[in-house]
């Protein structure tokens, strides 16, 4: 019999926490009865906010912690200082074995830290990364890493990420010999900063990676690579500018379909279809990204996570706590 998952939220991080934070996890307890979700954060503050949101489940509990991390807050200083923040508390439950995952839509640099420092780097990992899907145009998915992770990147750390990134799109995308692309601005391995070119001849001769050289982003979103490394810095400006752009492109073609009335008919019969679109580039539905090399799951959720870029965190860490309870 499957033992119960139970995912660490932590109540008090992100833009609109608690309320939507909260709001969230009901979502999550009702639509998973098998998960307990175990938020973290003041506990008078949750009480009340449960109490106003008038709902009240079996698989939702309540651990306290007296202090939050601010999203301004430099991550190293609040982990060691704020020892009983809701991120500090969440990893430790989660070390402890009292939590599966931990979920935050909070100071991303703080998990990370919090992560690193509680946690620890898996054998053979120097540092960890943040794992995201990226659409491609063929309808499938990209793994792409390092997203804001490390961002001062070695050569070393860009094979490591290729060899957790293709750990996990086994998992995730089902690929038995996932293809690792290295993100550059050509496909000759001579394109690219001293990062780039000296990552790439480690990827070239490494072992146990099906390394198919240098990927352009737009090659990664017509899917040329299953995995696609990168440094956190260059992985979150990808992330960032593709955010932008969808909300150009969802904004410009809602603007133009309203200027007469014949755009505004045809508008309304494709509208299924827009929404399917505006769902790729929603982050909301992808809920967060996985903290790849730690010997825990930790998943980040974005900092303006509504309820329902929760509820999808939380039913993206238990499926990744599920099949680590699978991994002997």
């Amino acid at each position: 019999m499957k033992r119960a998952i139970t995912i660490a939220v932590d109540a008090m991080g992100g833009d609109k926490a608690p309320q939507a934070v909260i709001a969230g996890a009901i979502a999550a307890a009702r639509a998973y009865p098998e998960i307990s979700v175990l938020l973290i954060g003041d506990e008078t503050v949750m009480r009340a906010e449960l109490t106003r949101q008038g709902t009240a489940t079996d698989n939702i509990r309540l651990h306290h912690a007296s202090q939050a991390i601010d999203m301004c807050e430099a991550p190293g200083v609040a982990i060691r200082h704020k020892r009983d923040s809701s991120i500090v508390v969440g990893m430790h439950l989660v070390r402890n074995g009292e939590a599966d995952a931990m979920v935050s839509a909070g100071n991303s640099g703080a998990m990370m830290a919090g992560a690193t420092l509680i946690l620890k780097a898996q054998p053979g990992i120097d540092r960890p990364a943040i794992a995201t899907l990226f659409p491609t145009i063929d309808g499938g998915r990209v793994v792409m890493l390092d997203a804001g992770a490390t961002t001062d990147c070695k050569p070393q750390n860009l094979l490591q990420f290729a060899e957790l990134g293709s750990a996990y799109a086994v998992q995730a995308l089902h690929c038995p010999s996932p293809r690792v692309g290295l993100l550059s601005i050509g496909e000759e391995p001579s394109k690219g900063d001293e990062l780039t070119k000296e990552a790439h001849k480690l990827l070239q001769t490494a072992s146990g990676i099906n390394f198919v050289g240098n990927v352009e982003p737009k090659e990664m979103l017509h899917g040329e690579a299953d995995v696609v490394v990168c440094d956190g810095f260059v992985g979150n400006l990808m992330l960032k500018a593709g955010e932008g752009l969808g909300e150009l492109v969802m904004k410009t073609l809602g603007r133009e379909l309203h200027q007469n009335l014949f755009r505004r008919l045809l508008a309304a019969l494709l509208r299924p279809a827009f929404r399917q679109v505006k769902r790729l580039f929603d982050y909301a539905e992808y809920g967060g990204a996985l903290l790849l090399g730690v010997n825990g799951v930790v998943v980040i959720g974005h900092g303006r996570s509504n309820a329902t870029a929760i509820e999808n965190a939380i039913r993206v860490a238990a499926d990744a706590a599920r099949h680590r309870q699978l991994v002997p």
